[in-house]
């Protein structure tokens, strides 16, 4: 049974930046941190406007899956891959073919109203900006809106974080794939598969915390490593 885990590294060859590497956002400005912290959301109208913003010019609209995306999405469907966690909220393992994902970070193609739970779409939060309205507010219940994704100071789903750590203590192989393993509760399931007596393999670029259980550590590019690891894995 195989698990796999990713994070922001394996979207950076479809061009979208991570947020820790060398080209990670937060070195680029570190104040965008502020825009996907609920405290700061829910306190600034004008951090929220900022925030719509840095939606709409996220790359994730226009990007493609590649090579290691499109090679998960080929062995889930084959059986291979039982279970594939990310944290990233960019919807390519979907759009490669993947189907069922546990989102840890949710998803940013969806809003929802922190006040009632009313749910729609960014497309239509960001077509009401350009009606007009800087800070477009529930049209249930008048609340604040905000995309889909977690944003910092705010609970993971239990019923997601509840399964992909039943997955990870359950692999026999686990896999973490271009995630720092810096942030939790992501980062300990690869301690949690490991110690259940899982393989660990990290493909990442630099080092993690975790390195030192691991069984295996992959440093060549994700699109190339990613597929070559799955043929080996699956043979």
């Amino acid at each position: 049974m195989i698990t796999v885990l990713t994070g922001a590294g394996i979207s950076t060859e479809s061009g979208i930046p991570d947020y820790r590497g060398a080209a990670g956002l937060w070195r680029a400005d570190p104040d965008y941190q502020k825009l996907v912290t609920i405290d700061y959301y829910l306190a600034d109208p004008d951090i929220r406007r900022r925030s719509w913003e840095f939606r709409r010019a996220s790359p994730a609209w226009s990007a493609e899956p590649n090579p290691a995306h499109l090679a998960l999405a080929a062995s889930q469907q084959t059986g291979e891959v039982d279970r594939l966690i990310t944290q990233n909220v960019d919807g390519l393992h979907q759009k490669a073919g993947s189907g069922e994902v546990l989102e840890l970070h949710g998803n940013m193609f969806g809003v929802v109203c922190v006040g009632c739970a009313a749910r729609s779409t960014l497309r239509e939060a960001l077509d009401r900006i350009d009606a007009g309205e800087a800070d477009p507010a529930c049209l249930e219940c008048g609340g604040i809106l905000k995309t889909t994704t977690v944003m910092f100071g705010e609970a993971l789903d239990h019923d997601i974080v509840t399964e992909a750590v039943r997955a990870a203590r359950q692999s026999e192989v686990f896999v973490a794939v271009g995630t720092s393993l810096q942030v939790q509760p992501a980062a300990s399931l690869a301690a949690m598969a490991a110690g259940a007596g899982a393989r660990l393999v990290i493909v990442n670029a630099d080092p993690t915390p975790y390195d030192d259980l691991a069984a295996e550590v992959i440093r060549d590019p994700i699109g190339v490593a990613v597929p070559r690891l799955l043929a080996e894995l699956t043979t």
